[in-house]
């Protein structure tokens, strides 16, 4: 570990989650808007479902840590919510089963300190086009479908409005984009860069709005290191200088 200590947020789920740091991913844009604020970890896997994330939760999650994190991001459903192998393989899970996992992900993620607060990203749809033009000699065929997605999505945000977490609605958020089904995708199902900019601005809308002391959206949260000093870049009247420590002019977007 290095200091000084920040508020450590932990970014758990699966292949969204792991990609979230190319295609001007939604995990990359967040660790910039928080540099010097929090420490963003990233916790991503590749194709997993639910059923592997209650598995590892108390390896990655465990609850005699010395630190806990101060927020939690979660994703997980896509996964889960395609159609089953008739071999009895894959990464289908019974929608039954994926609100029972994603139970047991949040009463964890909730019993590790007073202080962890979470918030679930539910399935974002598809294109389906896309997907089924994507044919591979690799797999075998791939069920994912609109239908699904929305029955994942609408259980996850149930689950959490009765466990009072908070809970982002991609699946609704997407749809609202122009041209959505071509714009917020690399390949049909993981995020473009205009697909990563509607979760960070539903992310940061549930921080703004969330009544959690204290609070953990970045504008609320302090600079590390923000104090002037006499080594920062010399003003134009020659006499003082620029303190740097909050500037964001070099990012695309002016987040709030």
């Amino acid at each position: 570990m290095v200091g000084p200590a920040r508020p450590l947020f932990v970014l758990f789920g699966s292949s969204i989650v792991q990609m979230s740091y190319d295609h001007g991913g939604w995990g990359a844009i967040l660790s910039d808007i928080y540099s010097r604020r929090a420490d963003i970890l990233l916790r991503g896997y590749f194709g997993w479902n639910s059923r592997r994330a209650v598995e590892v939760l108390d390896q990655v999650f465990p609850k005699d840590a010395a630190v806990q994190p101060s927020l939690v991001i979660v994703y997980f459903g896509g996964n889960d919510s395609m159609g089953p192998h008739s071999s009895g393989l894959g990464p289908h899970v019974p929608l039954p089963e994926y609100i029972d996992n994603m139970r047991k992900i949040a009463s964890h993620v909730k019993s590790l300190s007073a202080s962890t607060r979470a918030i679930f990203l539910s399935c974002p749809p598809v294109n389906e086009a896309i997907i089924r033009g994507n044919t591979s000699g690799i797999f075998s065929e791939i069920v994912r479908t609109n239908e699904l997605c929305q029955q994942y999505s609408e259980a996850c945000i149930k689950l959490c409005q009765e466990m009072d977490i908070k809970v982002v609605d991609l699946f609704t958020a997407f749809q609202k984009t122009d041209d959505w089904l071509n714009a917020c995708f690399t390949d049909g199902i993981h995020l473009s860069a205009e697909g990563s900019k509607i979760v960070v601005e539903e992310i940061l809308k549930v921080l703004r709005e969330a009544d959690w002391k204290p609070s953990l959206h970045w504008k609320s949260m302090p600079l590390e290191f923000a104090e002037d000093s006499p080594y920062d870049l010399v003003a134009a009247d020659g006499k003082t200088t620029l303190n740097p420590s909050s500037w964001t002019f070099y990012r695309e977007i002016q987040w709030d």
